[in-house]
């Protein structure tokens, strides 16, 4: 079983997931010290107990030090050798000084009870829902290893005056033997669902989101406007549009390279989050346009956080070393959502009331006419912002 879970590792040895190389070195020791334990008997006694259970205990070490790699953290290596050492200098007495087969066990279960529990206590649920299936999991699976290599070890510790076979055939032998054989395949079955949730979370975030700004992508943008039309149906609250689009866009690169633009992108993205309420909703749609939808606000809330936006968005981008400072400005469409609209229809209108601000000198929002005719949409209509001076 380690040797399988060696081989999925190595599937996914190219991955950028932390955490793979350890686990895959630990299932490599695993493989080596469990042929060693089953040379008991025909191979000398240094390899089959004290090399085999060095080995083994390296195994675990290697395990708890991926979920470590995994969640950011560092090792406690020096924490670790010390166990580790203490845990061999027990066993060598109890083989070479005074020859006890179950204090040897008591010796190995007390590290390997350790490490389990040490593992359990790092797993704690994640805020990502996609990985806290594979934690819970993971995290079970150590803590009923922890209490089985302690019950191992308590067992063995009341019993160790009576005289011992690793190879007896009785049940509680069998169950013993078990849980040290399976515990690293159920650890490494743990740590390849965590990381493989992680790398469809990592997908999914890559297809949710523009990989330059950081912001939404068109495709998200669209799933959450259809969610979002949906909500505001069924509830009658009102729902926003903002299309916001950098002036002169093409004059910024052409003038300073397409850094300082990515840069000016970057930073537009930033500004408009720290602008806009944290249930609104910003996208990239392409090249300089960005989209951002309000939920559960009415005309006159939409229109005071699109002047605020503009406001926010007309400061220079800082200088950078031995650079000037990079002006931008951006002209801004906004449209509400009326009853029976769909999003094609309120894309339309705020893009024709960004075409009007552009039109309009930029620098200002423009609101779309409303379909519908009424006191809030003439009210809205006739409302412009003043060009900055």
């Amino acid at each position: 079983m380690s040797g399988v879970m060696l081989l999925v590792l190595s599937s996914l040895a190219k991955s950028e997931v932390a955490g793979i190389r350890e686990w895959r070195r630990a299932n490599l020791l695993a493989v080596v010290a469990l042929t060693l334990f089953a040379g008991r008997g025909l191979v000398p006694d240094f390899l089959s107990i004290e090399v085999a259970n060095a080995l083994y205990m390296g195994t675990i070490t290697m395990c708890y030090a991926g979920f470590r790699r995994f969640l950011g953290r560092s090792v406690p290596w020096r924490m670790l050798a010390c166990g580790a050492l203490a845990a061999m200098s027990a066993l060598v007495f109890f083989h070479l000084a005074v020859d006890s087969p179950p204090l040897r066990i008591v010796a190995m279960s007390i590290y390997h009870s350790a490490v389990c529990f040490a593992i359990g206590v790092a797993l704690r649920a994640p805020a990502e829902p996609r990985l806290r299936y594979s934690f819970i999991f993971t995290r079970c699976a150590a803590l009923v290893l922890g209490v089985g290599h302690a019950w191992r070890g308590a067992f063995y510790a009341i019993d160790a005056y009576q005289p011992y076979s690793l190879l007896e055939a009785s049940n509680y032998n069998m169950v013993f033997f078990a849980i040290g054989t399976l515990a690293l395949p159920a650890l490494t079955l743990g740590a390849v669902m965590m990381a493989n949730a992680r790398l469809i979370a990592a997908s999914m975030h890559a297809a949710d989101h523009d990989h330059l700004t950081g912001a939404a992508s068109r495709r998200a943008f669209f799933a959450f406007a259809e969610r979002e039309l949906a909500r505001a149906g069924r509830s009658g609250s009102g729902l926003g549009l903002l299309l916001v689009d950098a002036d002169h866009f093409k004059r910024i690169n052409d003038t300073h390279g397409h850094g300082v633009g990515d840069q000016v992108l970057r930073d537009l993205v930033e500004r408009t989050r720290q602008a806009i309420r944290k249930i609104d909703y910003c996208a990239r749609l392409g090249g300089e346009e960005f989209a951002v939808l309000l939920p559960d606000a009415d005309g006159g809330t939409v229109l005071a956080v699109a002047q605020r936006l503009r406001a926010a968005l007309e400061h220079a981008l800082p200088a950078g070393a031995g650079e000037a400072g990079v002006s931008c400005t951006v002209s801004i469409g906004m449209a509400m959502l009326q009853p029976g609209e769909h999003i094609a229809s309120l894309m339309a209108r705020a893009d024709t009331a960004l075409y009007a601000a552009k039109a309009g000198g930029r620098n200002r929002v423009e609101v779309a006419p409303e379909p519908l005719t009424g006191p809030m949409s003439g009210a809205l209509s006739g409302k412009l912002s003043e060009p900055a001076a």
